[in-house]
């Protein structure tokens, strides 16, 4: 369970980080050939470079998740016991029903 809460930390600050260093590098001029642009455009693209980051960020948390092995879980015996007994049993409650909807 510890190793899911890590992978989720993890997952958070980089959808938190991300969008925001990609933002800092665009309107920085820390990305080299990109002076050129307009200042709309610079806007523009870092948004969508940022959203596209995060999508990544999305997309490998939901890898990882289903990458986990899942424990499934067991019924209790006793519990299933009762059911299927219960689904065995005969009732005349259901015949009962049937007359009184005709």
């Amino acid at each position: 369970m510890a190793a899911g809460l890590v992978k989720k930390f993890i997952a958070s600050m980089l959808m938190w980080m991300a969008p925001l260093v990609v933002l800092y590098g665009f309107n920085h001029n820390l990305l080299p050939g990109l002076t050129n642009l307009s200042p709309h455009a610079m806007t523009l693209l870092s948004g969508f470079v940022a959203v596209i980051l995060v999508n990544i960020v999305i997309a490998f948390y939901i890898y990882m998740a289903m990458k986990e092995p899942s424990n499934k879980h067991q019924p209790d015996p006793k519990f299933l016991t009762h059911a299927k007994a219960s689904v065995y049993q005969p009732t005349g409650e259901p015949m009962e029903s049937l007359k009184k909807q005709e």
